[in-house]
This record gives structure tokens, sequence and C-alpha cells, in this order.
């Protein structure tokens, strides 16, 4: 069985450790507990997981965040995944820093990302993760706010909470979306 866990951020060093790119940064950490790396392909930094046997086909799409749809559809249509077998992970401002919320399908909630997938995949019914970044900026700062670097406490606690979203996508792809829900949201 085969699924494609897509993070979404921004290709580039100057956006590497900023809070918009935390779906790659989810993906990065992914890659190091699966003993994989990415290498180049269509669209995005493609890598392959097995786990309890599943293939995990995780990519980092390279067309930008506003652009993602177009990677996700490839692959989808490329590797012949079902929809249903789709986790996006996103950021989320709506959360609390490192909070983790999972839904099956919903709205792109103001993200730009989301906003395209949904528009090119014809449907907002997937499974997304989102990770929470927090809202600490004044009106007006949103972009700056999640283009900009975590803080120091952000930091130390990153790897806990990054092992937290990894573990969220390997219960989804063994156990499915309705039981990783119950068991991760809101940790």
């Amino acid at each position: 069985m085969k699924y494609l866990i897509c993070g979404l951020g921004n290709p580039g060093s100057e956006y590497e450790n900023t809070r918009h790119n935390i779906g790659f940064k989810v993906l990065d950490h992914l890659a190091v507990w699966g003993k994989t790396e990415f290498k180049n392909g269509r669209l995005a930094d493609v890598a392959t997981i097995k786990h309890k046997g599943r293939s995990l086909i995780i990519i980092k799409p390279t067309t930008y965040m506003n652009l993602s749809g177009k990677a996700i559809q490839y692959w989808l249509q490329s590797e012949k995944i079902p929809i249903e077998n789709c986790m996006v992970v996103t950021d989320d401002l709506a959360l609390p820093f490192g909070t983790i919320r999972i839904r099956a399908k919903g709205s792109d909630g103001g993200h730009n990302g989301l906003k395209n997938a949904n528009e090119v995949l014809g449907t907002p019914n997937y499974p997304r993760l989102r990770f929470g970044i927090g809202s600490e900026f004044s009106k007006g700062r949103q972009v700056d706010y999640v283009l900009s670097a975590w803080n120091k406490e952000e930091k130390e606690a990153m790897t806990e909470r990054l092992t937290m979203a990894a573990e969220a996508i390997l219960s989804f792809s063994t156990i499915g979306i309705a039981q990783t829900m119950a068991n991760f949201n809101n940790k």
C-alpha cells in the first residue's frame, strides 16, 4: 500500500529555518528516521520510506508554497496513489507552537499552499496535518512572522515536536486517519 506525504514549504536556504517551512522540517525529520535521503525529482525533492508493509513517498515541492498543488497532483498520478492516502503537512498560525491538528479534510484556512492544493486537486477532501507555529506578531506583520526564524524556546522544543508529527504520519499510514486523529490531535 502506498501513501503520499507532502510537506509544504519554500525551496532555498533563505527559507530553510522559517516557520512557514515546518512542512519541510517534519519531512526532513521523517527521512532521518527512515534512514533515507531526498533526491531531486519532478516538481519536488522525493524520498521513500518503508514502514510496516507500507511505502511512504515523501515530497517537498520545489514549486514554492503557492504552487504546491501541481507537485501533489503530479506525484499522486505518477505513483497511482488515491487522494485519501495523501497527507499534506503544513504550518498553522491559529495553533500554539508545536500543537498538532490532523483532519481528514477541510478548508484552506487562509493558507495559500492549501488553497492552491484544493484548486489543483479539485477538492479539499484529503488528510492534512497542521503544525502550530503560534501567532506572536503585531497587526500587519503576518508575512514577516511566518518567514521569520524560530526563537530559542521553540528551537529547544523542536525535536520532540517533530518526532510527534512524524509519529502521527506513520500512524496515519498504518491505522488510518480516524484513529490517528484521536491519538494525536492537540498533543
